[in-house]
Parts: structure tokens; sequence; C-alpha cells
């Protein structure tokens, strides 16, 4: 059983192990990047892939459930954070927090990128409700391992979650 996320007719196929690891190291990036209140929801979507708290082969989200905002200099800004955060993560951007090698990130981000960089954000989400809202939008950072989390959903982190 694996997760997909997906957008413009193509699609990443990840394993439940490989989308964890490609969770963690693009939930570093974006919550060193994070700035406005779209990257805040966006945020708060990576952080409701986490398997453990939502179940293995349960997660996943299509690019087209996303809402990019009501303006096309939105929508371009939304997608260029996207872009920003995955090259930040390619960087190999605080992987030495993560406390284990992940040899195969840098495929899964260099593969979610291109995604990203061909979609055509649409002026409105093809499904409600997948985006988290404004109100829902991952604002608390988890204190001991600097990321954010998604809060009021439950407490702690990636790392705080993470099997002993």
């Amino acid at each position: 059983m694996g997760n997909v996320f997906a957008g413009g007719g193509q699609s990443l196929y990840l394993s439940n192990g490989g989308t964890a690891v490609f969770v963690d190291v693009l939930t570093l990036a974006v919550s060193d990047l994070a700035e406005a209140a779209w990257d805040y929801r966006f945020a708060a979507l990576l952080t409701l892939q986490d398997q453990q708290m939502m179940g293995s082969g349960a997660v996943g989200f299509d690019l087209e459930d996303v809402d990019w905002g009501a303006s096309a200099a939105e929508r371009a800004r939304s997608k260029e954070f996207v872009l920003r955060s995955t090259a930040l993560a390619l960087t190999r951007h605080r992987w030495d927090e993560l406390g284990y090698e992940p040899p195969f990130a840098q495929g899964y981000l260099r593969t979610f990128a291109a995604l990203v960089e061909s979609f055509e954000p649409p002026e409105h989400p093809a499904t409600e409700g997948v985006f988290p809202p404004v109100e829902e939008r991952a604002m608390a950072s988890c204190t001991r391992h600097r990321v954010l989390t998604a809060l009021p959903y439950w407490d702690g982190c990636f790392f705080c979650h993470r099997p002993e």
C-alpha cells in the first residue's frame, strides 16, 4: 500500500516509508520559509500527511484540490512558495535533524518539483474541504523540534509522533 501525490495528470506514488521521508524533508523546509497565511495552510496540509496519526496508506493529495488563490497573482505566489520550499529541501536543509539518512528523498523532491512546475493551478479547487481553511492553518510550532504542527488536530509534530 502506498500514497499518491498528483496534479495535472501526473503523479508521484510513494510507499508508506517513502511518504514519511518526503513529508519529513518537505516539512522542514516549509516550516522555515512560511510567511503568508497560504504558506501556513500548505504546512497544515503537509502535517495531515503524518501516517503515524492518519494511518498508513491513507494520505496523499492532488494539487487540483488545493486552493491556490483567487487571483492569478495569488496562484503564482502560492506555486512559487511550493517550488521554493522544494528547492530548499533539495539542499538537504536540516536533514541532519532527522536521525536517519533519507537516500531517495532527493529523487522524490525532484519528481514533486517537476509535477508542481508543470501544473497550472485552477481558479477554484476541484474538491472543497481538502485544503485546510485559513482558521486551521499550521500556526503552531513544536518548540522542541522547530517545525510547524497541526494543532488543533494533535499535539506535537512528526518528530514527536515518531515511534521510539
